[in-house]
């Protein structure tokens, strides 16, 4: 029975907390691409950089508030930054709607002017952020790295093998409860949510009832810009922060979006740990688990990895292919592709 739990133990440690994590990361990223799609009519390819920029931001006030001797305590400093990530992040996401989306929104250009519009404000995002914090790898965790050990685990429990939480991962997960709960809300029960709900379905008939289509772009760009600083920002406190990095997020969150349904937000959260999971469960080394639970004595041979973990990005886009060729409107009947 003790192997058994060695075992839980293990995949605990090295699957369902580091996926759970970054589930609840794509997650609030595909909420994000998939506000914009079902309410803008079109594929946000910008939205990856929006969370490298909002990220950006949050840093650099991070710093500032710790070279004034600010901080949180167990807690990291990024979290007092985050607002102001967010009202930045908001700002420029604004501007460039006026400047280049809504021109064509006014002609009613087609969709695909929209997707390379949000291409050419991908790169200039990806250019600004490289150019003000540099390409290389930043860490802006000042708070306590974990709320329990691995040794403090062993020690309470007498197994071989531990668990640890780090302080990252329960943020990501509370926070990600939290923001869900608060956008189905505002979604389900605010009168701006219905309209947003109600232009989604049907753009004429609510302009007919009285919607106003301006206020409901600037809505959606806000909350897309608010959903991607904060899922920017809690990988980063997770994984720490690459612009580059960023950009590859694109695949798994837009995969994440497919997968559920493009338009639907409660695909948007089934993809993204459905993305997570798959991406982790294949590219985790099972050898030490399977050592546990197999006879005694036996040992496998080789790691029992499926995929090296440089290939997990591949993963996303595997499933985003499966998903287009079967089921294009998701697994929640989004909009098709």
């Amino acid at each position: 029975m003790e192997d058994i739990f060695n075992a839980l133990a293990m995949f605990t440690n090295f699957v369902l907390l580091p996926a759970a994590a970054y589930g609840s990361q794509l997650a609030l990223g595909a909420l994000g691409v998939t506000l914009v799609y079902g309410i803008l009519r079109f594929s946000n390819f910008a939205h990856g950089d929006t969370m490298a920029f909002g990220t950006m931001i949050a840093i650099l006030f991070t710093w500032w508030l710790q070279s004034q001797g600010v901080s949180l305590g167990f807690l990291p400093t990024a979290l007092l930054a985050i607002p102001v990530a967010v009202l930045v992040t908001i700002g420029f996401v604004l501007l460039s709607d006026r400047w280049v989306y809504r021109y064509h929104r006014v002609k009613k250009a087609p969709a695909v002017v929209f997707l390379i519009c949000s291409v050419g404000v991908m790169f200039l995002l990806n250019g600004i952020v490289r150019f003000i914090i540099g390409p290389g790898e930043q860490h802006f965790t000042d708070g306590e790295r974990f709320i329990f050990t691995v040794a403090q685990f062993r020690d309470f429990t007498g197994l071989e093998q531990g668990i640890a939480l780090r302080t990252s991962q329960a943020l990501t997960l509370v926070t990600a409860v939290l923001i869900v709960l608060a956008l189905f809300w505002f979604l389900e029960r605010s009168r701006t949510g219905k309209s947003m709900r109600a232009y989604s379905d049907n753009e004429n008939l609510a302009l007919l009832s009285g919607i106003n289509p301006e206020r409901v772009v600037l809505i959606t760009w806000v909350l897309a810009a608010a959903l991607a600083t904060v899922a920017g920002v809690l990988y980063g406190l997770d994984k720490g922060f690459r612009p580059f990095t960023y950009f590859q997020l694109l695949l798994p969150i837009f995969a994440a979006a497919i997968v559920g349904g493009l338009g639907s937000p409660l695909g948007a959260i089934a993809g993204g740990f459905i993305v997570a999971f798959s991406e982790v469960l294949l590219t985790y080394a099972w050898r030490r688990v399977f050592m546990y639970l197999g006879p005694e004595g036996w040992e496998p041979e080789g790691l029992m990895q499926l995929l090296s973990t440089d290939y997990k990005f591949a993963v996303s886009f595997v499933i985003l292919v499966l998903v287009l060729l079967i089921r294009p409107t998701g697994l929640f009947g989004g909009k098709s592709v």
